[in-house]
């Protein structure tokens, strides 16, 4: 599996037919002694549905950084953090550690061509996308496909295996409305408009 960079480099999350399992972190196995449960691996977790985000960082020159990435985890509401995981070379990766700050794009069923452009390692593409300075921390809100955007500080790293779970303070919350982009058996789905008004019901109900 692949996480792709602003600048076209490093590897992408989202795995075609075929590959990896639709977590941003890495199930390779590089061993023959392992390789079936590698497969096993990467079949269990492509059945895992997940919302898809795309995190966006600048770097120190003001170049805009970005990957599609569905290894997204809330860990605690107090404060409020969350965690992604990030190819340890990828250069979205790089920019948010040198800036200490980076965004998360929750994107709406509308945006599988967004979601495939920043899951690929095709060049400029944030010249493909409607983006502006998130308010706070001014890090890449994609706007038009993002139904929602959550600006962070990197709280800690941990580095695993060739990848980087960061952990985000959440210093700010721009929510809309729209229905999520899902991905999972190797594929984009979207809610069905009645699903998504019974998951907002539940949800109601859980609070």
């Amino acid at each position: 599996m692949r996480q792709v960079n602003g600048d076209g480099t490093g590897t992408a999350v989202l795995p075609g037919p075929g590959t990896g399992p639709s977590a941003g972190h890495s199930a390779e196995a590089g061993t023959e002694e392992n390789g079936g449960a590698s497969t096993a691996f990467r079949d269990f977790m492509s059945s895992y549905f997940t919302g898809v985000s795309i995190v966006t960082a600048v770097d120190p020159s003001g170049r805009p950084h970005g990957l599609t990435c569905s290894s997204l985890t809330s860990v605690t509401l107090s404060p409020p953090t969350l965690q992604v995981c990030l190819e340890s070379r990828s250069g979205t990766l790089a920019a948010l550690r040198a800036r200490g700050t980076f965004a998360v794009n929750l994107l709406h069923q509308g945006a599988t061509g967004t979601a495939s452009v920043f899951a690929s390692t095709r060049p400029n593409r944030f010249e493909r996308t409607a983006w502006r300075p998130a308010p706070t921390l001014g890090v890449p809100w994609l706007y038009d496909d993002a139904y929602a955007v959550a600006e962070c500080e990197i709280a800690d790293t941990v580095v695993i295996g060739d990848h980087v779970v960061v952990f985000g303070r959440v210093v700010s919350v721009e929510n809309g409305v729209g229905r999520p982009l899902l991905y999972g058996r190797r594929g984009f789905v979207g809610l069905h408009p009645t699903e998504a008004a019974e998951v907002m019901g539940a949800e109601a109900g859980i609070r």
